[in-house]
């Protein structure tokens, strides 16, 4: 499984990723969770604090390695540079290993890798770093028999359309506003220009079903996968700085629900609900 999440800040994407990494986890699989958010905080979701990520560096500020790999100086623009850099061992030498045993017993094994933001991604600029953490990211996406979870930000921007056409499912979470439902209809928008097949919503931060109705009457035929209620235990697994997977089972028993359903649709295309 290929799994792309999306959302505006504070909606519950990053608590969705690193919910389903524990559950892929304890299925037995082994995962890579890469924080592709500028605004990286999965770290924190996974409940690891600053010694067990003192070495975790995001990819797009390691410029020695980007400048070996790509023959370029990051920060450069122009000139001529590798556009298909080795980058198989990254996920590996520059990840950190998220811990198991929180009930459910994890028997797989996750990996954090947090990508960074190059200073030009968002203009589109081949720049060293754009094309190294594209390249990385295409490589997670379609050439590795993990399961790999992406926390982006809210957008595609990330995804070019070689690494689109490898993910199972895009994930766009939202909580009830218009302005959070337009964000979805945005980026299912822009999703079909990139080939991608599978785009779901989930509701998040749920109070009512008042909540859930208000969202699914705005989807305009997206697939809805279910919702997270609003959870009092994920606030204080925050402010313990303990993982809500291990606090929050009400929520975990939510997102297991649509894991469930998104794997039956991927199972038989078309479905919608």
């Amino acid at each position: 499984m290929k799994i792309a999440i999306t959302g505006k800040g504070g909606v519950g994407k990053t608590t969705l990723s690193a919910v389903l990494s524990h559950l892929y986890s304890a299925d037995g699989r082994t995962v890579i969770a890469v924080d592709a958010d500028p605004d990286a905080n999965l770290a924190a979701a996974f409940g690891l604090d600053k010694e067990q990520t003192k070495d975790l560096r995001p990819i797009a500020e390691m410029g020695q390695l980007i400048e070996e790999r790509t023959g370029a100086r990051p920060g450069s623009m122009g000139g001529v540079f590798k556009l298909n850099p080795r980058v198989d061992d990254i996920p590996q030498a520059c990840s950190v290993k998220v811990g198991g045993g929180v009930p459910p017993h994890t028997s797989g094994s996750i990996r954090l890798l947090v990508m960074g933001k190059s200073k030009e991604a968002a203009s589109g600029c081949y720049c060293p770093e754009n094309v190294f953490l594209k390249r990385l990211l295409k490589h997670l996406v379609t050439e590795r028999d993990d399961v790999v979870i992406v926390d982006m930000e809210a957008g595609i921007e990330h995804l070019t359309r070689g690494t689109a056409e490898g993910v199972d499912a895009f994930i766009v979470v939202v909580e009830p506003g218009r302005r959070s439902i337009q964000t979805a209809l945005v980026v299912r928008d822009m999703s079909k220009t990139l080939g991608v097949e599978n785009v779901f919503v989930v509701a998040g931060k749920v109070r009512s079903p008042a909540d859930v109705e208000f969202i699914t009457g705005l989807l305009e035929g997206m697939n809805y996968a279910g919702s997270v209620g609003f959870s009092q235990a994920v606030v204080e697994a925050d402010i313990k700085g303990i993982p809500p997977y291990e606090n929050a089972p009400e929520t975990v028993k939510d997102i297991k629900k649509i894991k469930d359903f998104i794997e039956s649709c991927i199972k038989r295309p078309g479905t919608i609900r």
